[in-house]
């Protein structure tokens, strides 16, 4: 047990999500049967299970449990017999879940990225910006990031460990074809709970063409929110920042709102403010 628990800390230690089970109450089946009270076995995000309660089918089915509360962020009581039948109530877990900091990836370097850092470092994410051009992509420039990564953002993709998860953002703001539409690819291949891409609807059009043309299945367009963040009317790069993560927030939630990508129309319209004080041509 107390193995179990020196990795649970550990993993609260290096900001990495894990989940544990203990074993608070049995049925009376004898000393053979079932596993001891107060035994204890630990997922973490990557890896197997830590520990055993005395059976493979036992093991098996609590790691799985495991993994799903670790997904959705929620523990509790958990019943189940001997041999893992979630049909049968001889063995009572209770869960602890402590998942991960959850991470938002930021691909381009832009003026709309530094906008975005802030805002969701308020919200508590842990922030990586990334870009290929070792000009733009700086700490210096990025201060409040996490981390700033120079690299091409599908091979970050492709070599993140853990990858994306439902938890985390991506958000793609290169406004760059050879940029973005490689990572598209890349981050619609993961699990990850929400990916948007900056750009104009006639942008956006040509990029579901090159995406669907190299075989991105119509299901994971369905997961794209592009144009990126709620219809507010945002225009500077703050504005965007915060249509963006309440975009993020509405999904999390299952909240409907007026998504850009559900809209039609200019995406920056005229208001009659700006009709009013106009100059005359």
């Amino acid at each position: 047990m107390q193995g179990v628990l020196s990795l649970v800390h550990d993993c609260l230690r290096h900001d990495e999500g894990c989940a544990f089970a203990t074993v608070i109450a049995t049925r009376d089946q004898g000393p053979s049967h079932g596993p001891q009270l107060g035994a204890k076995v630990v997922a973490r995000d990557v890896g197997p299970m830590v520990g055993s309660l005395g059976s493979s089918r036992l093991d098996a089915a609590v790691e799985q449990r495991l993994r799903r509360a670790l997904a959705v962020s929620r523990g509790g009581i958990w019943r189940c017999g001997v041999d893992g039948n979630e049909n049968r109530d001889e063995v009572t877990l209770f869960i602890d879940v402590y998942p991960s900091p959850a991470r938002m990836f930021i691909f381009g370097a832009v003026d709309f990225t530094r906008a975005l850092v802030k805002v969701a470092k308020t919200l508590n994410y842990r922030v990586t910006v990334c870009d290929a051009r070792k000009t733009f992509a700086t700490s210096e420039r990025f201060p409040e990031a996490d981390h700033v990564v120079v690299d091409w953002p599908d091979h970050f993709l492709r070599t993140l460990t853990p990858s994306p998860g439902p938890s985390d953002a991506i958000c793609v703001l290169t406004h760059d074809q050879k940029f973005d539409v490689p990572a598209l690819i890349e981050a619609l291949k993961t699990p990850a709970g929400y990916i948007g891409a900056m750009g104009s609807r006639q942008t956006n059009e040509v990029r579901r063409e090159r995406l669907e043309s190299v075989g991105v299945s119509a299901p994971q367009l369905e997961r794209l929110m592009a144009p990126i963040g709620i219809d507010i009317g945002a225009r500077s790069p703050e504005e965007t920042a915060i249509a963006i993560c309440a975009e993020i927030i509405a999904r999390r939630s299952d909240t409907p709102v007026p998504s850009l990508r559900n809209a039609t129309g200019p995406i920056h319209r005229v208001t009659s403010r700006e009709r009013q004080h106009a100059l005359p041509l």
